[in-house]
């Protein structure tokens, strides 16, 4: 029972930790707790932090799957969801369940593959931690937002960044919730990649939970508190590779015969040396219609996104203004490139939560399939703070390096580009200068035009693409100024920080 409280301390602080950090609005806890993000299995795989993917294996052998029961935030939250549908007195108990190994290692293989060949898609759509993140993101922030802005509720908006992260999320946590609910760890132990390889590791750690044959009666009770369904009364087995180590089976035995120790209490029955394990054909046909379910509500949504118009709809709207297309979409600071960006990111939205003028949103098709839900830069409704580089410092897989603010200074993501006839001085003949006011670099200034008009003059190689101009363009619906996004990240020219008077005697709205 100690045990079992001491892994239940550390899991909910684990839980509400990290829940809180990515829905806190406030920004109330320090950005260190991002370090609780670095520690999961594959942010730290892609970010190449091999100390702590070693830690992380050797205490695997030590102590089996404690990593999925204490320190995985996805497998905390299917336990509670488990543990309030325990609790519904007609609800079915859990069961002992074959393991369903073909299909769990071709998930491994299948995103292994995807990621050796620089798409980690597949593998973020499928990492605990990564969903974890866009649940919290994309549904419990707005609702957190929602309950600290009753009175405003407009200001819960900016809260859902894209309507496709939110309803990739919705069907996440629902799908996952209603196997949580029915059956406990179903996806921990079918479908999902980290589950299945600490899995192989756990076979062989120190401390197990073992059963005594010779104090066992078969009863079962043990069986029907597993939320892993890895304990075969019958045959007087546990499933090492299924087992989270949560403990609570431990107290359900009325004979003493269950143990978290090094050696087995007593010798193997004849039964139990002769157990058959599950055949691969078996488990495939043992898998059930709410796992089939959520496999193809997930292959579903993916292919629905791929004819998602990535262009807003404001184009619809035209009113005579010239249209543009962003051809390339910006990837942040720190990301190096669209290729090291895709090739790296899993999706987890932790700087798309925290970013404090929300320009970050999910892509949709902007970086094509492979970069479904990656971060870019937005700015309809904001801009990329100058000095702040907090992406970087919060992304746990090695997307966003983190950056000095002045090296940040430095990285061009994007060159600004002026589209004359949509501007208000040249339409309206008025004065207006909000893109020039805006610019920290002087790529905007103000030139004069017809009398006593000025217009935006444009230097590209001193841009860094924050987005100033773009989000403070009050033309609509397409702006006369915007951001053409770099590929690759470049490094923007040295300019001299001149401060440049602009008199306007009419302002343009």
């Amino acid at each position: 029972m100690l045990l079992r409280f001491f892994r239940r301390v550390v899991a909910l602080a684990m839980l509400l930790t990290l829940t809180f950090f990515f829905v806190d609005g406030l920004n109330l806890l320090p950005e260190s707790v991002s370090k609780l993000a670095k520690i999961q299995l594959i942010p730290a795989l892609l970010g190449h932090r091999w100390v702590t993917v070693g830690l992380l294996v050797a205490m695997t052998f030590v102590l089996g799957r404690f990593y999925c029961s204490a320190i995985c935030p996805l497998g905390i939250l299917q336990d509670v969801i488990a543990w309030f549908g325990h609790r519904i007195p007609k609800k079915r108990k859990y069961a002992f369940r074959p393991a369903k190994n073909l299909l769990r290692w071709g998930v491994v293989v299948l995103v292994t593959g995807f990621a050796a060949g620089g798409i980690t898609f597949v593998l973020g759509l499928l990492d605990p931690y990564s969903i974890f993140g866009r649940i919290a993101t994309n549904v419990f922030r707005p609702v957190w937002l929602f309950g600290e802005n009753l009175v405003t509720v407009a200001a819960v908006n900016p809260a859902v960044r894209t309507l496709e992260a939110f309803f990739l999320a919705l069907v996440m946590l629902a799908g996952i919730g209603v196997l949580a609910y029915r059956n406990g760890r179903t996806y921990c132990n079918t479908i999902c990649p980290v589950g299945t390889v600490l899995g192989l590791f756990s076979r062989f750690s120190l401390f197990q939970i073992r059963m005594n044959p010779e104090k066992c009666i078969g009863c079962g009770l043990c069986a029907v508190r597993c939320k892993s369904s890895c304990i075969d009364p019958k045959a007087k087995r546990i499933d090492a590779s299924r087992c989270v180590m949560c403990f609570d089976c431990l107290g359900s035995c009325r004979k003493d015969a269950l143990s978290c120790s090094i050696f087995s209490g007593g010798k193997k029955s004849p039964e139990t040396e002769n157990a058959p394990e599950a055949k691969p054909s078996e488990s495939v046909a043992g898998v059930d219609l709410s796992k089939r379910t959520f496999l193809v509500t997930l292959s579903t949504l993916a292919a629905a996104s791929q004819t998602v118009v990535a262009q807003p709809v404001l184009e619809i709207l035209n009113t005579g203004k010239n249209p543009f297309t962003r051809q390339t979409p910006i990837a942040p600071p720190g990301a190096v490139s669209i290729r090291h960006l895709v090739g790296h990111c899993t999706a987890c939205h932790l700087c798309v939560s925290k970013c404090p003028t929300q320009v970050l949103k999910p892509a949709v098709m902007e970086y094509g399939v492979a970069g479904m839900f990656a971060p870019r830069m937005e700015y309809s409704r904001g801009f990329c703070n100058y000095d702040c580089t907090i992406c970087g410092d919060v992304c746990p897989n090695g997307a966003i390096l983190p950056l000095t603010v002045e090296a940040k200074n430095r990285v061009q993501v994007g060159r600004v580009v002026f589209v004359e006839d949509n501007c208000v001085v040249k339409v309206d003949k008025k004065n207006c200068g909000a893109c020039a006011e805006h610019c920290p670099t002087q790529a905007v200034t103000m030139v004069p035009y017809e009398g006593v008009l000025t217009i935006p003059h444009t230097d590209t190689e001193i841009c860094v693409g924050c987005g100033g101009c773009e989000s403070i363009c009050p033309v609509r619906p397409f702006k006369a100024i915007y951001v053409e996004g770099n590929a690759e990240h470049q490094r923007r020219k040295e300019f001299e920080d001149v401060k440049v008077e602009v008199e306007i005697d009419d302002f343009g709205f």
